[in-house]
C-alpha cells in the first residue's frame, strides 16, 4: 500500500512541476547569451544594412547582445544550412530575403528542405521589388531599347544575379525567354562584386534589390531602366515598371522575413515577434528602408507563414512555365 501511495505522491509532484520545467526550457533570452542573426549576403549591402539598422534595438528590449553573421554563397543555400542546423532557442534567428523560401528549393538541387515546415516563421521584415539596371555604356534608356540591342547583338549580353535559383536568376531567364533575347547569366555571392562588374561592363545587365541598385546608379555609370513590379514604387516614381514595357511574368514584389529553426517554443516566437515590431517600426528604420525603395512592416507568424506559402507555389510556377531546370 505505502508503494502505491508513494508512486501516486511522485506523479502528482511531477504533474505541478512540470510546467515550470516547461518554462525553464523555454527560457528567453538566456542571459549573457548573444542572439545570432544569420544574413546571406556580405556586409554592407542592402539585406544586411536592413538588418543591421534593427538589430540595435532589438538587443535593447532583449538585453543580450544581437550579432549579424553574414554567411554568403549558394544562392542564399548556406545561410539557410546554418540556421537548420541551429538549436531553436531563439539565440540564431535568419534575416531572409524570399529566395531561400520561395526560390532555391524549386531551382537547387542542393535546397532539399522544406520551406513550410523546416523553419519557424517569426514576422515580415521587409517588402520590395527588384529591378533591372544596366550599364550606361549600352547606351539604352529603357526594356523596348535593351530587347533591341539584345536581338541586334546575339550572343553579347551578359545579366548579373545575386545567386543562382535566386529570384533574380529566375527573373533574368524569364525575361529573356519572354523577349526572345540571348543572354548569359553570372551569378555573385555579393552585391560588391556585381556592381563593380556592371560599372565597368564586364556584365551589361543586372537584375537586383533595389537598395543596391539605388546605390549603384548614383555613380553615373549604371542606369535602372525597370522596376519590377506590378505598380510604380512610391520611391522610384520616375523609373516604370516592367508591365509598363510590356514585359510578363517578373511583376513579384519580394519580401524579407524573420525566421527561426524548426522547433522553437511559442513563447519564444512570441517575445521575438514583439521585440522586432518594435525594432521595425522605428522611425528611423522606416526611413532607411523608404531610401532604398523598400517598405519596413511586420506581422503576425501566422501571416508570414502563408506569405512563403502563396510565394512559393506562385514562384514554383514560374519555374515549371520557363523549363528552368535545378542545377
Amino acid at each position: 500500500m505505502s508503494n502505491r501511495r508513494t508512486f501516486a505522491a511522485a506523479l502528482a509532484a511531477a504533474a505541478l512541476t512540470a510546467p515550470f520545467a516547461a518554462q525553464a526550457q523555454a527560457e528567453f533570452p538566456i542571459k549573457g547569451k548573444p542572439i545570432r542573426v544569420i544574413v546571406a549576403f556580405p556586409p554592407g549591402i542592402g539585406v544586411d544594412a536592413q538588418a543591421r539598422a534593427v538589430t540595435p534595438r532589438l538587443s535593447e528590449l532583449l538585453g543580450v547582445p544581437v550579432v549579424i553573421e553574414n554567411r554568403p554563397g549558394g544562392g542564399t543555400l548556406l545561410a539557410a544550412q546554418e540556421v537548420l542546423k541551429s538549436a531553436p532557442d531563439g539565440h540564431t534567428i535568419f534575416y531572409s530575403a524570399s529566395s531561400t523560401m520561395a526560390q532555391i528549393p524549386h531551382t537547387l538541387k542542393a535546397a532539399t528542405f522544406d520551406p513550410m515546415t523546416e523553419f519557424t516563421p517569426i514576422t515580415i521584415g521587409a517588402r520590395g521589388p527588384l529591378v533591372i539596371i544596366v550599364n550606361n555604356g549600352l547606351g539604352v534608356k529603357n526594356v523596348q531599347e535593351l530587347i533591341a540591342w539584345g536581338r541586334a547583338n546575339p550572343g553579347k549580353l551578359s545579366y548579373a544575379s545575386f545567386g543562382t535559383g535566386t529570384s533574380a536568376h529566375i527573373f533574368g531567364e524569364t525575361f529573356k525567354t519572354n523577349a526572345g533575347i540571348q543572354m548569359e547569366h553570372i551569378p555573385y555571392k555579393g552585391g560588391a562584386d556585381l556592381a563593380a562588374d556592371l560599372i565597368e561592363g564586364r556584365v551589361q545587365v543586372a537584375f537586383d534589390a533595389a537598395p543596391a541598385a539605388i546605390n549603384n546608379a548614383k555613380s553615373g555609370k549604371t542606369r535602372i531602366i525597370a522596376v519590377a513590379a506590378p505598380s510604380r514604387s512610391p520611391f522610384l516614381p520616375d523609373v516604370p515598371t516592367t508591365v509598363e514595357q510590356g514585359v510578363k511574368d517578373i511583376d513579384i514584389v519580394s519580401f524579407l522575413g524573420w525566421f527561426g529553426p524548426k522547433g522553437m517554443a511559442p513563447d519564444v516566437v512570441r517575445k521575438l515577434n514583439a521585440a522586432l515590431a518594435q525594432s521595425i517600426a522605428q522611425p528611423a528604420v522606416k526611413e532607411f528602408y523608404n531610401s532604398g525603395a523598400y517598405t519596413a512592416e511586420s506581422s503576425t507568424p501566422e501571416l508570414l507563414a502563408r506569405e512563403v506559402k502563396d510565394s512559393y507555389e506562385r514562384w514554383g510556377a514560374l519555374v515549371k512555365k520557363i523549363n528552368l531546370q535545378k542545377q
